[in-house]
C-alpha cells in the first residue's frame, strides 16, 4: 500500500506566506524622479526644453524633406545626413515627451516592460548614428582622397547598402542586451533618479545577478563605440594629409569646410557619449549626469542640423528656394 507523508500545517502555511511576500516585493513599475530638485522652476524649464525640442524636430524634419525633394541635394553626403537627422528624430521622440511630462508633474511611474522598451528604442538610433557618422567619414575620405573614383564608388546602390547596414546594426545590437535585461528580477527598490530608463540605473535596481548582462553589454558596446570611432579617426588622418598636399589655398579651405561640420558633430557626439557611459560621473554626481544627458538628448539633436544648414551653402540655397516657392504659392 502506498502511504503519503503528512506535511505539517505550519510548514505549508509558511511556504504560502513566503510566496506571497515574494510576489508582493516584485517590482512591476519604476518611479522616475526626473528633475525633482528643480520643481519650483518647472514651468520655466518646461517651456525652455519644449522650445528646444520643437526646434530640433523641425530642423531635422526640414533636412529630411529638403534632401528628399531637392535635386541639388541628391548626393551621398546629404543622403547620409538625412538618415542622421532621421535617427535624431526617432531618438528625441522616444525620450523628450516623457521627460517634459516628468518636469510638469515632478515624478512619474513607468511599467517595467515600457521602461525596457524605452531603453531599446533609445539604443537603436544611437547605435545607427555611430555607424552613420562612420559612413559619412568614408564618403568624405573618397571625395577628397580619391576624387576621380568617387562617382564609381559612391553609387546609389552602394549608399543604400551602407545605410541599410547601419540601421540593421542599430536594430540588432541592442537585442541581446534587451533580452537579458528582461530576464532580470526587480524587487524592493523601484526609484530611478533620472528622466529616462538607462541601463546603469536598471542594473543597480536589480535584485538578481547582473554580471552576465554587464558582460553582454561590454561585448556589444566595444564594436558599437570603438570600431566606428577608430574608423573615423583613421579616415580623417588620411583626409588631413590629403588636404595639406593641396597646393591651392582655396582648395584647402574648401576641403576643410566640407569636413569641419562633420568633424565637430563627431567630437560632440562621442564626447557626450564617453562622458555618460565610458567615463561616467560618480554616484554622488547625479545632477551632472542629468545635465550631460540633457545635452545628449536635447542640444545635440538641435546642433547637428544647424551645423550643416548654417555652414552649408547648398542647404541654405535649398531653404531659400523653397521659401520663395512657398511665398509665390501663397500669392496665388
Amino acid at each position: 500500500m502506498v502511504t503519503f507523508r503528512r506535511f505539517p500545517i505550519r510548514f505549508i502555511l509558511g511556504n504560502i506566506k513566503g510566496m506571497a511576500e515574494k510576489n508582493q516585493s516584485m517590482v512591476t513599475e519604476f518611479l522616475l524622479l526626473g528633475f525633482g530638485n528643480l520643481f519650483n522652476l518647472r514651468i520655466l524649464i518646461f517651456i525652455f526644453f519644449l522650445i528646444i525640442h520643437i526646434m530640433a524636430l523641425i530642423s531635422n524634419i526640414c533636412v529630411v524633406v529638403l534632401v528628399g525633394t531637392t535635386q541639388s541635394l541628391h548626393s551621398p553626403m546629404y543622403f547620409f545626413l538625412s538618415h542622421l537627422s532621421l535617427s535624431e528624430i526617432l531618438f528625441t521622440s522616444n525620450i523628450v515627451p516623457n521627460m517634459l511630462w516628468l518636469i510638469l508633474v515632478g515624478e512619474g511611474r513607468l511599467p517595467v516592460s515600457r521602461c525596457l522598451s524605452q531603453f531599446y528604442l533609445m539604443s537603436v538610433p544611437s547605435i545607427a548614428q555611430c555607424f552613420l557618422l562612420a559612413a559619412m567619414s568614408f564618403d568624405r575620405h573618397i571625395a577628397i582622397c580619391r576624387p576621380l573614383h568617387y562617382a564609381t564608388i559612391m553609387t546609389f546602390s552602394h549608399q543604400m547598402q551602407m545605410v541599410t547596414f547601419c540601421w540593421f546594426l542599430g536594430f540588432s545590437f541592442p537585442v541581446p542586451v534587451y533580452i537579458f535585461l528582461s530576464k532580470l528580477e526587480f524587487c524592493n527598490r523601484s526609484v530611478i533618479d533620472h528622466f529616462f530608463c538607462d541601463i546603469a540605473p536598471l542594473l543597480r535596481l536589480s535584485c538578481s545577478s547582473t554580471s552576465f548582462v554587464e558582460l553582454v553589454t561590454a561585448v556589444v558596446s566595444f564594436p558599437v563605440l570603438l570600431t566606428p570611432f577608430t574608423f573615423i579617426v583613421v579616415t580623417y588622418i588620411s583626409i588631413i594629409r590629403a588636404i595639406l598636399n593641396i597646393s591651392s589655398s582655396i582648395g584647402r579651405h574648401k576641403a576643410f569646410s566640407t569636413c569641419s561640420s562633420h568633424l565637430i558633430i563627431v567630437c560632440m557626439y562621442y564626447g557626450t557619449l564617453s562622458s555618460i557611459y565610458i567615463f561616467p560621473p560618480r554616484d554622488n554626481s547625479i545632477n551632472l549626469n542629468k545635465g550631460l544627458s540633457v545635452l545628449y538628448t536635447l542640444v545635440t539633436p538641435l546642433f547637428n542640423p544647424l551645423m550643416y544648414s548654417l555652414r552649408n551653402q547648398d542647404i541654405r540655397g535649398a531653404i531659400w528656394k523653397n521659401i520663395k516657392i512657398l511665398k509665390l504659392w501663397q500669392k496665388k
